[in-house]
Parts: structure tokens; C-alpha cells; sequence
């Protein structure tokens, strides 16, 4: 069969040992394979020794796209414009780079006239939905192969002792580096391990493993001073007031974001965490730039954002963080919520000054010219709320007897129901 009779498949490809054995497979079982590689900011990675690879290992070509700066302002600023984060702790460092990938894989697909697209993802991940929740909803006739979940390819694979037969037979060249006792997945937004070691809840860890960030116990012993500066949520300006540095560009600005944050030892969780599938997963997670960014707006939001709408954003926030990690990123009810919070973010727009210190952000201050904090309206020393605003203190009275009605009522009933 000749490459133009064969199905193509789009396989997301990363070089290591699982893609490069399933690209290979796919090859043996007939597929004309074009391997693709996001490059979303993976630490040191040498994509044009992983283009010779993928065609080494088969692939009739392999492409590998810059990313970096739509997942930056499409997906992560996304993120921070909602303080997304799941469970209350992970900041979706993972999930939030899937529906990046996957939008340009099945832009390669269609470019490319193939009718498939693979991935490496395991059958007990959250990735294996995320990857194709996303493809199908870009387009609804994209099939997904997930050898993962196939029964020949368990039958033939059963450790990672099978996976390097298998790349002894066909030649396949293998990392000589030893493999880590836990799996790492890396993006410029984060960094994750999990897996291996980690299985272990109670397992501790090195600290030699982290790729982003120090300890806060390593971190300097002198604060670093920054300014960062929003324009309707989006971080648009990051300046370091302790040694002069400026940023403006999205991707300088958030990689900055990652080399401050990082080195004052800012952003390490250790969790345990609900995955979509129904299973209990262990993670250990670094996002310097992602912890500090979300701080800072969080802060801003505090002095330009309505009360009553700051109380609604937090559920779209909660929502967006589940929909997110959950692979839902392209569905209706995401786009009701991002567009929901670009309108609350109208005006949150102004600089929050913080200090960096051992693994601490402390705020030093904020400012915003749709401010709606009032000094004279909030200041213990004015009487009323001074020449702008008609507020007497003597209304309060009024207005606690009317919300405590409900709460009297209540008193009574529980009065009577413990008297009989």
C-alpha cells in the first residue's frame, strides 16, 4: 500500500518512550503517521532532535508548533481572569494546556487530509478525555486511536520491560538517562509529578525534583518588590521596582512571572485530587507564575469589582475550573462562562504592588482608577460618608432589624420545637 492509500493519523508526540513505540505501531498496523509536537514551553527540549526521531521511527513527517504565545494569552490569562482553580488548590496547570494542543492538532488534521488523530494518553488519566472532548468538539468526524485503551496493544504491552523490547527490535533509540520513579508532565505554566513514588500519599519527595521554583527555606533572604498592572483582568505590565526590569509582551511577561516567582520559592502544592474518571490521584505541582499572577489579580478585584458580582464570578470561577479540568473547554456552557467573565472584568483594571518573599506574596498596596473603595466613605474618623455619598450611621439600626427577622423567626421555631 502506497503512503497515498493509507489513513493518516495526526499522533501527538512527545519523543519519549510510549509515543515512539505507538508511532511505530500505528505504522506497522498501516497508518500513514504525521507526528506532531506542541511546544507550549517544555524545559530544555531539543524539538529538532525529536523531529528526527518521529521520522526515524517512522513518522512521514513530523511537526512541531510554537504555542507558546496562544497558550499564554488565549488559555492561561483565561485562567487568571477567572482565579481559576480546582478544588481549591490546583491551578490547572495540565488541563489548561490540552484544549491548546488539541486545537492545533486538529488544525494539522484538517490541513493534512487525515481522518485521525492519537494520543499516548493511559486509560486511567484525565488526558484520554481531555484530548478528545476537545478534537470532537472542533470537529465532530475526527476518530481517536488511544492505544492505551486498546486490547492488542495491552496484550503486547504490559510494562515498560515490553516497551523497550519492542524499541530493541525496531531500532528505536531510548533515553540512556535513568528513568525517574516518577512521571513529569511540563508546560511554561507549571510543571507536574505524579505517579511512580508518588502512589504513595505519604511518600515524601526530593527537592532536587522541582524544575521551576527553590525552596522557600533556599529562596533569598533579601523581599524582591514588583508591580504588576491589569487592563480589564489581563496582565498587561510587570515591573521588578528592586532591579528595574519591565515587561510588557504577554509570553516575556509571564515567563518573567515564572523566573521571579520561582526563585523567591513560590507556588509548590502537594495534593490529593478528584480525577473525571472517578479515581483519587496524588500530585505535586510547582506554577510560580500562575500563583503570582492569580494573587495579584485577585487583589485588584477586591477594590474595582461590585460585591454582588464578585459573589456570582466565584461560582464561574468554580465552574470554569471544573469544566476545564474535566476536558469540557470548548463546550456552550464554557463559552457562557468566559464571556460572562470578560463582562466583570470591565473594569478591573489598575496595579497591585506586592513583596516576595521565602514563598510568601504579601500585598503592599493597590490602586485603580474604576476604584470603588472610598476612604472618606470607609474612614472611622468621618461622620456619613463624607461630600460624595448621604450615609448616616444611625440607618444601620434599621437594617439589622430587617435581616434579622428571618433569623428571630427561626430562634422561635427552634424555642418551641425544644419544648416539646
Amino acid at each position: 500500500m502506497s503512503s497515498t492509500d493509507k489513513p493518516k493519523v495526526i499522533l501527538a508526540y512527545s519523543g519519549g518512550l510510549d509515543t515512539s513505540v505507538i508511532l511505530k505501531w500505528l505504522c506497522e498496523k498501516g497508518f500513514d503517521v504525521i507526528a506532531f509536537c506542541a511546544d507550549v514551553g517544555q524545559h530544555h527540549e531539543d524539538f529538532e532532535a525529536v523531529k528526527a526521531k518521529a521520522v526515524s521511527c517512522g513518522a512521514s513527517k513530523c511537526v512541531v508548533t510554537d504555542l507558546r504565545k496562544d497558550f499564554v494569552e488565549n488559555y492561561i490569562f483565561e485562567a487568571i481572569k477567572c482565579n481559576a482553580i480546582y478544588e481549591g488548590r490546583y491551578l490547572l496547570g495540565t488541563s489548561v494546556a490540552r484544549p491548546c494542543i488539541a486545537k492545533e492538532m486538529v488544525r494539522i488534521a484538517n490541513e493534512e487530509g487525515a481522518t485521525y488523530v492519537a494520543h499516548g494518553a493511559t486509560g486511567k488519566g484525565n488526558d484520554q478525555v481531555r484530548f478528545e472532548m476537545c478534537a470532537q468538539a472542533l470537529d465532530a468526524r475526527m476518530k481517536t486511536i488511544a492505544p492505551w485503551r486498546d486490547a492488542e496493544f495491552i496484550e503486547s504491552f504490559k510494562g515498560r520491560s515490553d516497551l523497550l523490547a519492542y524499541c530493541t527490535k525496531h531500532g528505536i533509540p531510548v533515553d540512556a538517562k535513568p528513568k525517574s520513579n516518577y512521571s513529569i508532565d511540563e508546560n511554561l505554566f507549571h510543571t507536574s509529578y505524579e505517579s511512580g513514588v508518588l502512589e504513595d500519599a505519604a511518600a515524601t519527595y526530593e527537592d532536587s525534583m522541582f524544575k521551576m521554583t527553590v525552596s522557600p527555606q533556599a529562596a533569598p533572604d533579601k523581599s524582591e518588590f514588583i508591580e504588576i498592572e491589569f487592563i480589564k483582568g489581563v496582565p498587561v505590565k510587570l515591573t521588578n521596582k528592586t532591579d528595574g526590569t519591565v515587561k510588557t509582551d504577554p509570553l516575556e511577561l509571564f515567563l518573567y512571572a515564572n523566573e521571579i516567582a520561582g526563585r523567591n520559592g513560590i507556588g509548590r502544592i502537594d495534593i490529593v485530587e478528584n480525577r473525571f474518571v472517578g479515581i483519587k490521584s496524588r500530585g505535586v505541582y510547582e506554577t510560580p507564575g500562575g500563583t503570582l499572577l492569580r494573587d495579584a489579580h485577585m487583589d485588584l478585584e477586591g477594590i474595582c469589582m461590585d460585591r454582588e458580582v464578585k459573589r456570582i464570578t466565584e461560582g464561574l470561577s468554580n465552574e470554569f475550573a471544573r469544566l476545564c479540568y474535566n476536558g469540557f473547554w470548548f463546550a456552550p456552557e464554557m463559552e457562557l462562562i468566559r464571556n460572562s467573565i470578560d463582562f466583570s472584568q470591565r473594569d478591573v483594571t489598575g496595579v497591585v504592588s506586592l513583596e516576595l518573599y521565602k514563598g510568601n506574596i504579601i500585598c503592599r498596596g493597590r490602586t485603580s482608577p474604576n476604584a470603588l473603595y472610598n476612604p472618606d466613605l470607609a474612614s472611622m474618623d468621618i461622620e456619613g460618608g463624607g461630600e460624595n455619598f448621604d450615609y448616616n450611621p444611625a440607618d444601620a439600626q434599621g437594617f439589622i432589624r430587617i435581616n434579622a427577622v428571618r433569623l428571630k423567626t427561626y430562634a422561635a421555631l427552634r424555642a418551641k420545637t425544644n419544648q416539646s
